[in-house]
């Protein structure tokens, strides 16, 4: 029998990111071919000590936050979970908090939004609190000359900057004395170190690391992007698919992986969905792995009436497997109905959390030629764009 972790690492991903703008939250948005969160998560399953992880996610986004979990997670799951997140971060926390093992002595505490932080400051603020026993955070000191200014917004005096740290995460502590300082908590606090220090608590300081920051702003996001990405276009792979399905008054529509009540849904094998089984050949056929028939066989039961979003999430972790980081995917949809403009923003936030990656939809008709035209049926027609990461 597996001896039940020591180490717990709580990944805070249940703010909105409203400086980052979009729709979705920050954690969820994509950055260069993955979620902000699953780009946090990796370097957790990769610390030297087997860790306990809890996600803390938004009540609408655990489902999307547990299957970006189990990709990251892979066979290390038994030991990873997501709980719902509070209205504040403070309430997240002690929402990830309560879900901890009690085999459990030190617990990380760590910010999805900081998702380029090395395996190896995890690691040491691991090793810092199991050696010294008290609250360890990872800081950075101040370069900028710091002015504390008035109400007026005018300077008062210079502050010594060689007294000052900028605070990253994971900030780390003794599990006991944590739960101790939450349970005394009776306000709000930027962060764990200071709700921890007001309880009592001794905190101490190791060197933090340049790719830890905190992804807050269009700006910061755009400079993880870059970050991420391969120099030049090397291991850039395109594909494109089209599918067409006749409409059918026996049926439910499902479309661009939403239900459209009252319309007129489309015949085929599974659920008809012409938007995400364009996605999928198109993804397959960008990473040479086939088209949608091969993988999922029209004589196959197991598929009958599926929904789309089974075959772009098995169609992703095919991908993931053979090395392959989804970049976006476009999809032009032709036909009278239905009318996309209600539900674009939707069924993208939809399509784009299934796969990881951006994706836009656009959506026109005939002017009445073809059997489009005709309203016999509708076409999709999807263009994706992967990021090989290993040779081949």
């Amino acid at each position: 029998m597996s001896v039940e972790p020591v180490v717990a690492v709580i990944v805070v991903a249940a703010g909105s990111g409203t400086r980052l703008g979009g729709d979705l939250p920050k954690a969820f948005r994509p950055l260069a071919g993955r979620s902000i969160l699953e780009h946090a998560l990796h370097p957790v399953f990769e610390m030297r000590r087997e860790a306990q992880v809890v996600v803390v996610a938004p009540e609408a986004f655990r489902g999307e936050a547990q299957t970006m979990l189990t990709h990251v997670a892979g066979a290390a799951q038994e030991y990873a979970s997501v709980v719902v997140g509070g209205a504040s971060r403070q309430e997240s926390v002690a929402a990830g908090l309560g879900a901890l093992l009690p085999s459990v002595r030190i617990v990380l505490v760590h910010d999805a939004a900081r998702a380029l932080t090395p395996v190896s400051l995890l690691d040491n603020v691991v090793d810092a609190v199991a050696a010294n026993a008290r609250g360890i955070v990872p800081g950075l000191a101040v370069t900028d000359t710091i002015k504390r200014v008035d109400s007026e917004e005018m300077v008062v005096e210079t502050v010594d900057r060689e007294e000052l740290r900028a605070m990253q995460t994971p900030q780390g502590f003794p599990r006991h004395a944590l739960d101790a300082a939450y349970a005394r908590a009776d306000s709000e606090y930027t962060d764990d170190a200071a709700l921890f220090a007001a309880a009592g608590g001794s905190v101490a300081l190791i060197p933090g690391d340049a790719r830890a920051f905190k992804i807050t702003t269009p700006w910061d996001l755009n400079r993880a992007e870059h970050l991420l990405r391969p120099s030049g276009t090397e291991g850039i792979r395109v594909g494109v698919g089209v599918d067409v399905h006749a409409y059918d008054d026996n049926q439910e529509l499902w479309l661009a992986g939403l239900h459209w009540p009252g319309e007129t849904g489309l015949a085929g094998h599974s659920d008809g969905d012409a938007v995400a089984h364009a996605m999928t050949d198109a993804l397959l056929s960008a990473a040479r792995l086939g088209d949608i028939g091969s993988m999922f066989g029209t004589d196959d039961p197991r598929f009958a009436q599926a929904c789309g979003e089974v075959f772009l999430i098995a169609t992703r972790e095919r991908l993931i497997a053979a090395g392959f980081h989804i970049e976006n995917v476009a999809v032009q949809v032709i036909g009278n109905s239905p009318r996309f403009s209600a539900r674009r923003t939707e069924a993208e936030a939809v399509l784009s959390g299934l796969i990881g990656a951006p994706v836009s939809l656009s959506a026109t008709t005939t002017d009445r030629l073809g059997f489009a035209g005709r309203g016999e049926g509708l076409t999709a027609i999807a263009t994706a764009s992967l990021r090989a990461t290993t040779a081949g």
